[in-house]
């Protein structure tokens, strides 16, 4: 989802919080894959850094994904 911005301004993204909010040892939400300061800051950064951050919780994504494939969990 994306919210609406004013002219000229460049769209932010929606919190990629799914309100599974587990914190793992590994530092990871288990549901949106944020650190803790990445989801304290998130209303904080800019638009850009929030599609940055998203960019990185596509790759941590797919980390997750191989780990537990190798794993087979």
């Amino acid at each position: 989802m994306v919210e609406a911005g004013s002219e000229g301004r460049r769209l932010q993204r929606m919190s990629p919080c799914i309100s599974v909010c587990v914190l793992e040892q590994s530092g990871y939400c288990v549901g949106c894959l944020r650190t803790r300061d990445e989801i304290a800051g998130w209303s904080r950064m800019t638009s850009e850094q929030q599609w940055d951050l998203l960019r990185d919780l596509d790759q941590r994504r797919v980390a997750r994904r191989r780990c537990n494939a190798i794993s087979g969990g």
